[in-house]
């Protein structure tokens, strides 16, 4: 990537949270304002920043969504203080049973950039250290690598805790273009006194990236403690900055020329072998295309969708607001290439339309705060269809009716038309859950 035109500074946090969420975000506020007064353009705050409990239903009953007052807040906080923030890991709530376990990116100007999912659960029984979490039981993994987030202080590539166990998604977020790798962490007690720096140093060898690890601390509940330690790599595996006890802000500069000159001393990158072993690169099915055109203009079968109101997009689909809605909440799903049924479509296209129909059905069930999503594809007139281009309704359902099955999806009667500044207000409301 381009340098950025000088040495950046960041800070990493350290911190106790308990299972009041207001005085938790309240020290985050803190922790913001101290690292802010050291002239740090970045701040990263710890896994489970907003709420730690003993009991599976507390996490579940402190989730909320992204659009909800916790991030709000920290959205603010972003704006007043004129820091970009790291999150690095707040209860997303999924369902009524689950959570997910979600890092996030908010600008200086206090909007939403970028949003991760933990995609590894941390399930382990250690009984002679006397630990035992069952992440999985009450967190959904996600699904898919990220792409580095760009900042003003590089390429941020997004992981949570346990996630730094598999050199695999580093090494995959290194390729991707990735100048930093975070960890944000509530790391076991026990297992961090062996494994933390270790494990820390490890990946910013192997990836040739700088490596901040903001890290929960001290004893939260009596079923939870964390080890601490929050801390900076450098890419030559040096630790450049340590938080002390307790809650705490460590500094570091980050020099982006200094990850360069890494690379090119100790050419890793060139001498790999990927005729003899896997390449590390994200699957290729469903990921996220570079930023969406809002000028951009995509053929819908004799009319047209504008790139505005599309929140989601891949090389093979779109994902868009729909100018008749049956119920608020009423997008669309299509191939870009132009076909008129499943059939028609290729096996990777049939795959990259169901892989995104999946998180579409997700976002709009949690944006919703739905019960249900019905998913349904008309083909043909007789079925109801209007536009010769093959595309899938996602509707939000408040109740387990479904309804009439004859439900002309495509049909205009009894429907007003939406204006384009309507959708695309929408469609920029969705972008960010992706």
């Amino acid at each position: 990537m381009a340098l950025l035109q000088s040495k950046k500074i960041v800070a990493v946090c350290q911190m106790t949270a308990k299972s009041d969420k207001k005085i938790n975000i309240g020290i985050c506020s803190e922790l913001i304002k101290a690292a802010k007064s050291q002239n740090a353009e970045m701040v990263f705050l710890p896994e489970a920043c907003d709420f730690i409990g003993e009991k599976r239903s507390q996490f579940v009953d402190n989730a909320e969504p992204v659009n909800g007052e916790t991030v709000h807040s920290f959205c603010q906080m972003a704006e007043q203080n004129k820091v970009w923030l790291s999150l690095g890991g707040i209860l997303e709530k999924a369902d009524s049973e689950k959570v997910r376990n979600s890092h996030i990116v908010i600008n200086s100007e206090g909007d939403i950039v970028s949003v991760y999912h933990k995609i590894h659960m941390f399930d382990v029984d250690i009984p002679e250290k006397n630990t035992r979490i069952m992440e999985s039981d009450y967190v959904l993994p996600g699904e898919r690598i990220v792409a580095p987030a760009e900042t003003p202080v590089g390429k941020v590539g997004l992981a949570i805790c346990y996630d730094m166990r598999f050199p695999e998604l580093s090494l995959t977020l290194a390729k991707m273009g990735a100048d930093i790798l975070t960890f944000p962490s509530a790391f076991t007690f026990a297992t961090g006194a062996v494994h933390w720096e270790t494990l820390l140093r490890a990946r910013a060898i192997e990836s040739q990236c700088y490596v901040i690890a903001a890290a929960q601390t001290g004893t939260h509940n009596s079923k939870r403690s964390s080890w601490g330690h929050a801390m900076v790599v450098d890419p030559w595996g040096t630790v450049i900055a340590q938080c002390s006890e307790g809650t705490n802000v460590a500094i570091a500069e980050i020099d982006l020329s200094y990850v360069q000159k890494v690379r090119s001393s100790m050419p890793v990158w060139q001498h790999r072998r990927s005729d003899l072993y896997a390449d590390m690169s994200p699957l290729k099915t469903a990921v996220k295309s570079d930023e969406i055109d809002d000028s951009a203009v995509y053929r819908f079968g004799s009319t047209t969708v504008h790139g505005s109101t599309v929140f989601y997009k891949t090389n093979k689909t779109l994902a868009f607001t729909n100018k008749r809605c049956a119920v608020p909440g009423h997008v669309l799903v299509m191939p870009i290439r132009c076909v008129q049924t499943l059939k028609d479509l290729e096996n990777d296209e049939k795959e990259d339309l169901f892989m995104v129909l999946k998180k579409v059905n997700e976002v709009v069930r949690t944006v919703s705060k739905s019960s249900g999503v019905t998913t349904g594809i008309q083909t043909g007139t007789s079925a109801g269809q209007t536009v010769k281009h093959l595309h899938v309704h996602v509707l939000p359902r408040k109740s387990e009716v479904v309804g009439d099955d004859n439900v002309m999806l495509d049909a205009l009667h009894d429907r007003q038309e939406r204006s384009l500044a309507e959708m695309s207000e929408e469609a920029s409301m969705l972008r960010p859950f992706f």
